[in-house]
């Protein structure tokens, strides 16, 4: 298969001792959404079986889209959602709070996208540095102050860094433990490249939350990773690093911000290590018999949901989705959908025009719900329900309807309070 292989090992372990724990409908990449004239393009599926490698409990996807394809041309900035600026302002205080980074420190970021988290480092006086694979980004981020390479992060970087600019303080990883398929090579250039009291601090979606949340649509291909601590704890330990604190946070659904140093480090190892260790262990979830579970409720949750649109359909209703994210594209394809929907609606400007990846749905501006007298919408960015309803109360005053797909479908009867 073209642009794609399949990797025979866990990415944490090296373990060959790995079996598909949640089958996931083949998908174009995420993210491809295509001019409407270039829908007639045929476009490639890959594989997006999660793995359970059944010697560390780590979950994956272990076919890996070629990362040229997937960031090379890469196009989202960190800048365009408010909130996730808003995070990273904070993020930035408390680091250099909690670590009292002085003035004229080295923060050396891995995925620094536009360096948006690095302006706050930047901003209370640190010295930064970004390494990015989307060259257009990086070079648009050291043009506007935030010097970044453009550069995937591995052994050479890390020596040209360490040459360069010394030892940084704090190193940030930001979902690219998520993103990267070479995550031996990248742990130890970021032990052998941080300060001896350093801190690597990175943030990933959580497993425990993908399960419990139902957020299966955060499957795509540039997330071949799915964390959990057991796993993240012996491949940190593996490569000279040690695990020594972790917080629960609310971004992309549910995630863990990590802090690692290296081993015999200053920082005391937090009991919410042990806990959270603890309870993963108690639920199995480095268990088949949890994904077994996990595989069955969706597929409960695509035939409640296929029950539903089928018995609208044959009562006359006329039917929409609304989002046109990198989630929808595994949605749509995993819960078989697109055969309901004339087109999707989008806030999003930008994707007015163009077409839903390898399904073709035209993505449109809102207000064709009521031109073109939709009966229902299923709002595919379901985690975004409440403010979408809240913003579209023109489509509710005309009668309609908006279904929310998961975590169990419902039509919606009232608009939340």
């Amino acid at each position: 298969m073209s642009h794609c292989h399949h990797r025979e090992t866990c990415r944490l372990c090296e373990s060959s001792n790995v079996e598909v724990a949640v089958p996931i409908a083949a998908s174009p990449i995420a993210d491809a959404y295509l001019p409407e004239a270039r829908k007639g393009e045929s476009v490639e599926l890959y594989p997006l079986d999660l793995y359970l490698c059944r010697d560390c409990g780590h979950v994956q996807l272990l076919d890996v889209v070629d990362p040229e394809v997937l960031f090379g041309d890469y196009i989202y900035t960190t800048s365009i959602s408010k909130g996730l600026v808003r995070h990273f302002e904070e993020y930035a205080g408390v680091m250099v709070e909690r670590f009292g980074l002085p003035e004229g420190a080295f923060v050396f970021e891995i995925g620094s996208n536009d360096g948006t988290l690095l302006r706050y480092f930047k901003e209370r006086g640190m010295r930064v540095l970004g390494v990015d694979p989307a060259s257009a980004i990086a070079e648009t981020a050291t043009a506007g102050g935030i010097p970044t390479i453009p550069a995937f992060f591995g052994r050479d970087t890390a020596e040209k860094i360490l040459a360069e600019h010394g030892r940084p303080k704090l190193v940030a990883a930001n979902n690219v433990f998520a993103h990267a398929d070479n995550l031996g090579e990248m742990a130890a250039a970021i032990a052998g490249l941080l300060d001896d009291d350093g801190v690597f601090v990175f943030e990933v979606s959580y497993l425990l939350d993908i399960l419990e949340n139902k957020l299966f649509d955060t499957v795509y291909h540039e997330h071949v990773c799915y964390h959990s601590i057991r796993p993240l704890d012996l491949f940190l330990q593996r490569h000279g690093l040690k695990l020594f604190d972790v917080e629960r946070i609310g971004s992309k659904g549910g995630s863990i911000r990590c802090h690692a140093q290296l081993a015999g480090g200053p920082h005391e190892v937090k009991p919410v290590v042990a806990e959270m260790l603890a309870h993963e262990a108690a639920i199995g979830l480095g268990q088949p018999a949890i994904f077994a579970d996990y595989t069955r409720e969706l597929e409960g949750i695509k035939g409640q949901l296929h029950k539903l649109l089928d018995g609208l359909k044959a009562d006359g209703g006329r039917l929409a989705g609304f989002g046109a994210s990198t989630t929808v594209t595994t949605l749509l394809h995993h819960l078989g959908l697109a055969g309901y929907f004339e087109f999707l609606a989008d806030d999003n400007e930008n994707r007015h025009g163009l077409v839903s990846p390898g399904l073709h749905l035209p993505v449109v501006h809102p207000k064709r719900l009521i031109e073109d007298g939709v009966t229902h919408v299923v709002i595919l960015a379901w985690q975004y329900a409440t403010p979408i309803i809240r913003n579209h109360p023109e489509f509710t005053d005309a009668g309609g309807k908006f279904i929310v797909p998961l975590p169990a479908p419902q039509i919606v009867e009232e608009l939340p309070a």
